[in-house]
């Protein structure tokens, strides 16, 4: 059985200018990737190491008829916010997609209290990480186009430690660059508007992934991200988040994890196969210790999408996983038709 070792708290993922490895079931005080020495062979002055330095805040919240997929990234020459809300009952899906040239904002450096927004004309979105409280929150409100309805959703996540173990991480591209993320899932309440209907968020039906993300990603980024959430023949809420990045030493560290009933289980480096030229075939994934086989079929997606600015494509279907998780006390969660997102990045920015 894989296995993982879980540090001691620690107040940054970078000491003494070096960049830590390994993971954590608590976030860091802060999160400053420009304390990292000498990140590159050659000196680069300090607004230029700022800019090799792209992140995101992202969630994803479902329950048994809306699957809601969020993030604002900051990549510095560009910022951009997509939101993905899809109708499991009506096979409805709204999509906007907004792209900002330059870096004005910043993400959060730290999650024990502080927030981001992003709004312009007949658009809001805010993130409120206020863990010293135990809650997450965001806003987003999208008026009416000839296109789309308008659409308000107010959400907070329940990440108080009684109900569930987050995981942080920091993973090496090099001996002086790596990215760190924090994930946590936990259940989720709030209201949804939509085409002048209103619906309610049950804690109880409803889970919710959040994740943080900072690093110096390679100039050349191609990652894979898959998850999913439900509840089990037990009725104990799981979710799982896995990824497939450049990092080195995957299976000593990496952010692939499990959450049942509020436990965490880190879980083995995964290989994720699919076919980038058909947007609508399985994707596969899979471990070496026999504790992931799932398969992952999407059911609304879009092609690749370029971005200006950049060269960028990437796929965010929705679907529904079927296959087999194994947690790190050996109890295995058969998946059946359990809804989820995925997504395919090649960014070269």
């Amino acid at each position: 059985m894989y296995t993982r070792e879980l540090h001691d708290v620690r107040p940054s993922p970078v000491e003494n200018g070096v960049p830590l490895q390994g993971t954590w079931t608590r976030p860091f005080e802060e999160v400053d990737l420009l304390q990292v020495q000498r990140p590159y062979p050659f000196p680069l002055p300090r607004g230029l190491r700022d800019y090799r330095i792209k992140e995101w805040e992202s969630f994803v919240i479902q329950d048994d008829r809306f699957l809601l997929s969020a993030r604002l990234c900051n990549f510095k020459y560009y910022r951009s916010a997509l939101v993905i809300m899809y109708n499991k009952e009506s096979n409805e899906r709204l999509d906007f997609r907004k792209i900002i040239p330059g870096g004005a904002w910043r993400l959060p450096r730290y999650l024990n209290n502080a927030s981001v927004d992003s709004h312009s004309y007949g658009f809001f979105f805010r993130i409120h990480t206020w863990l010293d409280a135990g809650t997450i929150s965001m806003e987003l409100d999208i008026e009416r186009t000839s296109k789309r309805p308008p659409f308000t959703a107010l959400a907070t996540f329940d990440v108080s430690a009684k109900k569930t173990t987050p995981m942080a991480v920091s993973l090496l591209f090099s001996e002086h660059r790596n990215m760190y993320t924090y994930k946590a899932l936990a259940a989720v309440s709030g209201d949804l508007v939509s085409g002048g209907q209103h619906f309610h968020f049950d804690p109880l039906r409803t889970s919710g992934l959040f994740c943080d993300y900072k690093g110096f990603f390679p100039l050349r980024t191609r990652t894979s991200w898959v998850s999913g959430m439900g509840f089990d023949s037990q009725n104990r809420r799981f979710g799982f988040s896995l990824g497939e990045s450049q990092a080195k030493e995957p299976y000593r560290n990496n952010e692939n994890a499990l959450w049942l009933d509020g436990a965490l289980s880190p879980l083995p480096p995964v290989k994720i196969t699919q076919n980038y030229a058909d947007t609508g075939s399985e994707w596969i994934i899979q471990d070496m210790e026999g504790m992931v086989d799932l398969v992952f079929t999407p059911k609304e997606s879009e092609g690749p999408a370029g971005r200006p600015l950049s060269a960028r494509d990437e796929m965010n279907p929705l679907g529904l996983y079927n296959g087999l998780l194994v947690s790190s006390g050996g109890e295995e969660i058969s998946l059946r038709n359990v809804w989820g997102s995925a997504e395919k990045l090649y960014l070269k920015v």
